[in-house]
């Protein structure tokens, strides 16, 4: 194996190996920076310590910028297929963990963005085993999916009903009372129907209580229903995937997506692959 193939592979191990001790300790040291630099990021937004230590949070922000920097072109040069990870939700993640701060140079301020970088210790469950929570994230991920239409369909309604009764309310309460324009009354509505209640803009006709009772207990109605889409969509791809597990010895399907064994004959069932993007 030529020398440069030899120092890749090391240097994969180390960076993306993380079953191997090197590796292990590589995610953890990794975990630790990344923890610290978001701890950096919040600290240097109050402002008695930011006049305090804010010349010295600034180079420790600029420290952990050029040490992820320099540790995501070494993931580049060393994976075995850099497009890919590029391109991957960690990669990305690794990219926009480093962009605001060279950004802050053009547009100051914009570095706050960098707690973006809590999302890189996503990586604990690699280091703690916990690899199968990931699988669970990919099942709710696919629920999202199989029922964004529906959703999509819901909003719109939900938006149209605010329209009607933001305008509904702009014609009972009028510009006296606070509801000064449609879209105002619209934002009204939303916030209503939403059950937030900032309570800024309020009815003061009874008419006007009389809907916005009517109103507040749809919204109760209304919030539960993209939960029940979800969750019917979750049984679904739950049941695909226990149905795709069959025993290659019986024939049978319907097992745990954590199953090892078959539950009907006691055959070792075929490990699921897992894609790991590298």
């Amino acid at each position: 194996m030529p020398h440069d193939s030899e120092w890749r592979e090391t240097l994969y191990q180390i960076i993306f190996g993380h079953d191997t001790p090197s590796g292990k300790r590589f995610d953890v040291v990794l975990i630790v920076a990344i923890l610290a630099s978001v701890l950096a990021v919040i600290l240097d937004s109050v402002r008695d310590i930011h006049a305090q230590y804010g010349r010295l949070l600034y180079a420790i922000e600029w420290g952990f910028t050029a040490l992820f920097t320099i540790e995501y072109l070494l993931r580049l040069s060393c994976a075995r297929n850099a497009g890919r990870y590029a391109k991957s939700f960690f990669g990305i993640i690794d990219l926009l963990a480093i962009l605001p701060t060279y950004v802050s140079i053009i547009i100051p301020g914009s570095q706050a963005f960098l707690v973006i970088r809590v999302l890189r210790v996503l990586r604990v469950f690699r280091v703690l085993k916990l690899v199968e929570y990931l699988g669970e994230a990919d099942v709710l991920l696919a629920a999202l999916r199989e029922s964004r239409r529906k959703i999509t369909v819901f909003i719109l309604a939900v938006l149209a009903l605010a329209v009607i009764l933001g305008s509904l309310m702009y014609v009972v309460e009028g510009e006296g009372n606070g509801y000064t324009s449609i879209p105002r009354s619209i934002y009204w509505a939303i916030v209503t129907l939403t059950t937030v209640g900032y309570g800024d803009i309020s009815p003061q006709t009874n008419l006007g209580q009389v809907v916005a009772s009517v109103i507040m207990m749809l919204g109760y109605a209304i919030i539960a229903i993209p939960t029940g889409i979800v969750t019917i969509e979750l049984s679904r791809v739950r049941g695909r995937a226990a149905e795709s597990r069959r025993c290659a010895d019986c024939g049978e399907g319907g097992h745990d997506p954590d199953a090892n064994h078959c539950k009907w004959c006691g055959a070792r069932l075929a490990v699921r692959s897992s894609a790991h993007v590298m």
